[in-house]
């Protein structure tokens, strides 16, 4: 009975380190995570420079393994600081903390696969545990529902987009000729939508007076379209955050993991998950 307590000790002090943000020892924790995150994926950077590889190749590959043998340990360590690990594994962090630990292991076997392991940049979403962004927890909702207010207007705004694409880039495909770059119709189409989203590549250019007076026409439609979505999502903004006046939200802060499922965001005042029911 003692012993199962110890072990429970343990692995609750584990717990509270790693999956929790509020507590000193959880804040130092992530911090230096994150720390060695961002040191990772510089190292991944440096090593694709050729110059640098050369010159310090073996103390870059030192100092990625030291940081992948630091993210192995921490990868076991949160598997094993809760009751059911494999809600863990196959969560999405989970499966991120899994793929960025395991290339560097890799690279012995297939050439190449250590450049992976700058997915450990997605690791780096963990840090609004720690900077709990409160003040804009609710303009971020605001902005979500007015995106989903907006989907039917924007799709039927895209599928236009696409019509005029079509059209305009089978024209230019009659009137320019191969040697002007419109070698097909889907080509053409590519060089509509670079021109009428304003990016202009350059790497196709109409020739004939025609040719460019249409471009002329689609470069100038692009600055109105652009404004479309826009004032769309602006609109539908403005609605919610007017609704939103109305009625205060409270924003829940709390950071707590479950040591059970490692469900997060839960209310500030919870005893209990709201995914498993079990203590916090």
């Amino acid at each position: 009975m003692k012993e199962h307590k110890v072990q429970t000790g343990w692995r609750h002090r584990l717990h509270e380190v790693i999956y929790e943000a509020d507590t000193p020892a959880g804040k130092v924790f992530d911090i230096v995570l994150f720390f060695l995150i961002i040191v990772s994926v510089l190292l991944v950077m440096l090593e694709s420079v050729d110059q640098i590889d050369e010159k310090y190749h073996d103390l870059l590959l030192t100092c990625e393994w030291v940081i992948t043998i630091f993210f192995s340990f921490e990868y076991i360590a949160r598997i094993v600081s809760i009751k059911k690990p494999f809600k863990y594994i196959f969560s999405f962090y989970g499966i991120i903390d899994f793929i960025s630990t395991i290339p560097l292991y890799l690279s012995y076997i297939f050439a190449g696969s250590q450049v992976l392991l700058a997915v450990r940049a997605f690791r780096l979403l963990r840090i609004f545990r720690i900077l709990k962004l409160v003040k804009f927890l609710g303009e971020a909702s605001q902005l979500n529902a007015a995106l989903k207010a907006s989907r039917a207007k924007i799709a039927v705004f895209i599928y236009v987009v696409l019509i005029l694409s079509v059209i305009m880039g089978t024209i230019m495909y009659l009137i320019e000729s191969d040697e002007a770059g419109f070698t097909s119709i889907p080509r053409s189409i590519y060089w509509t939508i670079v021109t009428l989203t304003t990016v202009g590549y350059g790497d196709i250019a109409p020739q004939t007076n025609l040719g460019q007076f249409i471009a002329t026409i689609i470069m100038i439609l692009g600055y109105g379209i652009i404004a479309v979505p826009t004032g769309i999502v602006t609109v539908e903004f403005s609605k919610h955050g007017k609704k939103n006046s109305k009625s205060v939200s409270v924003v829940h802060t709390n950071t707590q993991a479950c040591p059970s499922c490692t469900a997060e965001g839960h209310r500030d005042n919870a005893k209990h998950c709201y995914n498993c029911g079990d203590e916090l």
